[in-house]
């Protein structure tokens, strides 16, 4: 009797133990920004722990979900990846408890797009899940997924690459169909495409302070400049996305194209080493770069394919070098005009960094027909940059100065006969 009643005890208290994770979990995800309620409203599964132990020789990952969650893994080189696609996800655990350690040197999770979720573990060598399996929680509440992982040799994580079959169906996106249109946009309207820098998995930069991603910061930016530059007769803007949801850097350069943008301004809200440099940038294209800040921030800007698990697919360099003498050629002349109506604009009104207009080679910033500007609108490395970026009179102050200065960017192309 008393041993029946010990076990009753126990299971009792794990019910109760899941309980309370599983509502501190939903309490966690209900804190996140609006921009990821539309996922919520799908339903989602709820990742409400994790935990990875190991070594480098081997490593173990286990997630717990409310319900049994479908996976399917695959593995990509250059640098060697192991991607784990679910359906839908709710992470509602610390990002401390799925710290990379062991096998693994970076770990991401987040959301794809509306119906689909992904985890991305980069692994410091060739490695392959030894074991991957879904189970039921002994106490019949909810399932965990495990993920054991074992070092290999080159040749045969090549094999694995080689042998597997996966279609990214994440790149289904890039259709027409699927494609965001300004909305009554007339014939003669002066169409222009506002991009939300990272999203969904890809968090970008962190803040000092609040911790807020600056996935967070770019949306709410860009949703602001677009409601501004609606108000003005005759320019149509567009978000490239609308929510928390990750695209690749060349579907945001497809998405402008295909809706037949005259200009595309995509804004960011980067770190720095230095906590003490502050203010806003305006980068334009180049082959080479200004300065070391601006390559710097080129190549941390072009791995956002990289940390979402896409394949990293080497354009033969005459190709690259016929794109980026394109866009020299046809377009950049107009972008340096617009980042130079920018900091017109931002003069006396705006703080910017020494040499506020640099350039790079951005990837997001090569459609060869498009004039294109990547705006750092401040640091989240900077405290009072932070202050400033999470300050929603701020960002309405920012957005009529853009304005402003697209306005006098088309006035003088009209006036050129553009």
């Amino acid at each position: 009797m008393f041993k029946r009643a010990r076990i009753a005890a126990k299971s009792a208290a794990r019910r109760s133990t899941f309980a309370r994770r599983v509502l501190a979990a939903l309490l966690a995800v209900s804190l996140l920004p609006a921009a990821a309620s539309s996922v919520e409203a799908r339903d989602p599964l709820l990742a409400y722990g994790a935990r990875i132990v190991g070594d480098d020789a081997r490593t173990r990952i286990v997630i717990d979900f409310d319900r049994e969650p479908r996976f399917s893994v695959h593995y990509i080189a250059n640098p060697e990846r192991i991607v784990v696609d679910l359906p839908a996800t709710a992470f509602g655990f610390p990002a401390k408890d799925l710290a990379a350690r062991g096998l693994f040197k970076d770990i991401r999770y987040g959301k794809m797009d509306e119906e689909s979720a992904r985890i991305v573990l980069t692994t410091a060598g060739p490695v392959k899940l030894a074991l991957a399996k879904v189970q039921a929680d002994e106490t019949g509440n909810g399932h965990r997924l495990v993920l054991d992982a074992e070092m290999i040799d080159k040749k045969a994580f090549a094999e694995l690459v080689k042998t597997q079959s996966w279609s990214d169906r994440t790149e289904a996106a890039q259709t027409t169909s699927a494609i965001p249109a300004p909305q009554k946009a007339a014939p003669g309207d002066f169409v222009i495409a506002v991009d939300a820098g990272h999203g969904g998995i890809d968090t970008g930069a962190i803040g000092v302070d609040t911790k807020t991603e600056e996935k967070q910061v770019t949306l709410a930016f860009a949703k602001a400049l677009t409601d501004r530059l609606n108000k003005e007769p005759g320019i149509k803007a567009f978000l490239t996305r609308e929510d928390d949801e990750f695209l690749s850097l060349s579907q945001r350069v497809l998405i402008a194209r295909q809706n037949h943008a005259g200009l595309f301004i995509s804004l960011h809200a980067d770190t720095l080493k230095q906590k003490d440099i502050r203010g806003a940038t305006v980068y334009t294209i180049s082959d080479k770069a200004s300065d070391k800040l601006a390559a710097d921030l080129a190549e941390r800007e072009n791995l956002s394919d990289q940390i979402a698990g896409k394949e990293t697919v080497a354009e033969p360099p005459e190709v690259a070098d016929i794109l980026l003498d394109l866009t020299r050629r046809e377009t950049q002349a107009f972008s340096i005009s617009l980042a130079e109506s920018v900091l017109n604009s931002f003069k006396d009104q705006v703080g910017t960094i020494n040499n506020p207009h640099r350039h790079a080679g951005f990837r997001v910033l090569q459609a060869p027909d498009v004039p294109s500007i990547l705006l750092e609108i401040g640091f989240l490395s900077n405290a009072d940059d932070e202050k400033l970026l999470l300050d929603e009179a701020w960002r309405g102050k920012i957005a009529g100065l853009l304005t402003d200065a697209v306005k006098r960017y088309r006035a003088a192309v009209m006036a050129n006969g553009g």
